[in-house]
């Protein structure tokens, strides 16, 4: 039953992208105030969904520690999950993306106008200049940036260095970098049908001021943060193994 669960609810994930993406294409002359709650909303239906069908749900802790002012978001990447609570649970916000989510139908068209950072992992320099440049426009705007900072979604005990372009960014717009941790693996792993039932634990942490630290000396606070925090809310998950694919810089 699990299983059928599970199939149901990535169907219905699959079709409600093309619905919620021509919302945002139709009310896109409206502004961008308007067509974000189309994509937030999109998060919504989904997350209910998920709850109804699968029995996963999940619990935020620490959003008193959330800045008044826009800010660099550092998730912990191991799921489809948090590319759809986030938008639902913390303010306003846009992503740094690889550039081939924009050439999927629907999905890339939506996700074009909602400001994305779409970089060429491969790009190394280039790509963190463009973070940088690209990132400081956005906080401009009074949209969050959102950063997974491992470049890629990892399995559930699995360690991937983090790019420095997030610390980068901070470091320029002279903004807090706010790091977030969930276990989210734990119930929907990467590239897998199966939801497990339960309740994904999110934290967010202190934010972490740029002023006076060196970009790595930010990157390496916000990884301690995180890994600590996830093996506290995850205690059953294997000893952390060192991620062994090339790394992004960005």
């Amino acid at each position: 039953m699990t299983w059928l669960r599970s199939f149901l609810y990535t169907a219905f994930l699959f079709l409600s992208v093309p619905v919620h993406a021509t919302g945002v294409l139709l009310l896109s002359p409206f502004g961008h105030r308007v067509y974000y709650r189309v994509a937030v909303n999109w998060a919504q239906v989904n997350l209910w969904m998920l709850r109804k069908l699968c029995g996963l749900d999940f619990v935020v802790e620490g959003l008193e520690n959330v800045p008044a002012r826009p800010c660099v978001l550092y998730w912990k990447h191991e799921s489809v999950w948090e590319t759809m609570a986030g938008a639902l649970v913390l303010p306003p916000q846009t992503w740094v993306v690889k550039r081939e989510l924009m050439w999927l139908p629907f999905f890339g068209w939506g996700l074009a106008l909602l400001k994305p950072i779409a970089i060429n992992r491969a790009a190394g320099r280039t790509a963190v200049k463009q973070v940088i440049s690209q990132g400081q426009e956005r906080l401009a705007q009074g949209l969050c940036v959102v950063i997974y900072p491992e470049g890629t979604r990892v399995l559930p005990g699995q360690e991937r260095r983090f790019g420095v372009s997030g610390a980068a960014l901070a470091k320029a717009a002279g903004c807090p970098i706010l790091p977030v941790a969930h276990n989210a693996g734990d119930f929907w792993p990467r590239r897998s049908l199966l939801k497990r039932a339960g309740t994904i634990r999110v934290v967010v942490g202190p934010a972490i001021d740029p002023d006076g630290l060196t970009p790595e000396e930010i990157t390496t606070r916000g990884r301690e943060w995180i890994h600590a925090t996830t093996v506290r809310i995850s205690p059953g998950r294997p000893a952390p193994q060192p991620f062994a694919r090339r790394v992004a810089r960005a």
